[in-house]
């Protein structure tokens, strides 16, 4: 499925609203709205690449460090997408599992790294004995989930004790400069009402407090609870490389455009380009994006 969200993206759909601030997605059903995850995620699986895991990987080794990772552990990586973070978890010398709903991903995974296991599935879900994993990591999966809560039921269940699960969110705009140029154009110009389902809040985990109330909730210890926030540099080729990743590498923010006149596209298109170029530097375009990184122990 994914990884980034901006898998990755920057503005999400169930957070528009119209002026009134009355939320203008047209389903909230949990169901409908799994099935678009799914399809969008088989859809944009062979674009993800291109347009996102060049900044979804940044925040790898930071995750990975959330958990504590180290030689020999077993890890599950959640909605794994083409397998980043396997990938890099067995360089750690650990043993990962990967696992995504999606089955495009899920071949793209088993390409790039034909010695590890990847499993197509369900993280809300998941097919494993308790006390199987001594950690569980997500990369920008978690706004894609259309029930999260029983993501974090799942990974505390399949956590042996002592455990750590640890996920990544993208953080609101006004923490994210670039992240904000897409949000502020979209809420400029388009067509917010659309047939597009309405998922869980993309921001759903940014606040600390509420945030370590769910991990509480599902059985993790209050006392090791994490909450960071990082921000790092996207270098990008061209001013209109973020708009067009939007457009074909991700789900919810694609499917928003899609639905779009090509005059409400262009317009949107042409103010983010020209506020990407105050991020040039020499031949590139560096982006600012942030994220959060959380984590606690079962």
């Amino acid at each position: 499925m994914m990884e980034a969200g901006l898998n990755g993206e920057t503005l999400l759909v169930s957070r528009l609203k119209n002026k009134n601030g009355t939320i203008v997605v047209s389903m909230n059903n949990k169901v409908e709205f799994k099935k678009f995850e799914h399809q969008g995620w088989e859809n944009a699986a062979d674009k993800y690449e291109i347009a996102w895991s060049s900044l979804t990987r940044k925040f790898i080794l930071p995750l990975l460090n959330s958990v504590g990772l180290k030689e020999g552990m077993r890890l599950l990586d959640l909605a794994c997408g083409p397998g980043y973070v396997s990938e890099s978890a067995k360089d750690l010398g650990a043993s990962p599992v990967g696992i995504d709903f999606s089955a495009r991903m899920i071949q793209l995974a088993r390409n790039r790294n034909p010695g590890l296991e990847f499993i197509e599935g369900d993280a809300e879900h998941l097919n494993f004995e308790d006390n199987t994993f001594n950690a569980v990591t997500m990369n920008f999966g978690m706004l894609h989930m259309s029930e999260p809560e029983k993501v974090f039921s799942e990974a505390y269940r399949v956590l042996r004790k002592e455990g750590r699960v640890g996920f990544t969110v993208w953080a609101k705009p006004e923490e994210s400069p670039a992240a904000k140029i897409v949000d502020d154009a979209i809420n400029s110009y388009a067509d917010l009402n659309t047939d597009i389902p309405e998922g869980p809040s993309a921001f759903l985990f940014c606040n600390p407090v509420e945030c370590r109330e769910m991990f509480i909730k599902a059985g993790f210890i209050p006392d090791t609870f994490s909450f960071s926030t990082f921000t790092v540099k996207w270098n990008v080729p061209t001013a209109s490389f973020l708009f067009e990743s939007e457009l074909n590498g991700g789900v919810r923010t694609a499917a928003l455009l899609a639905r779009q006149t090509k005059i409400t596209l262009d317009k949107i298109k042409v103010i983010i380009e020209k506020e990407v170029e105050i991020f040039k530097m020499g031949d590139v375009y560096s982006l600012p994006f942030s994220a959060h990184i959380i984590s606690s122990a079962s």
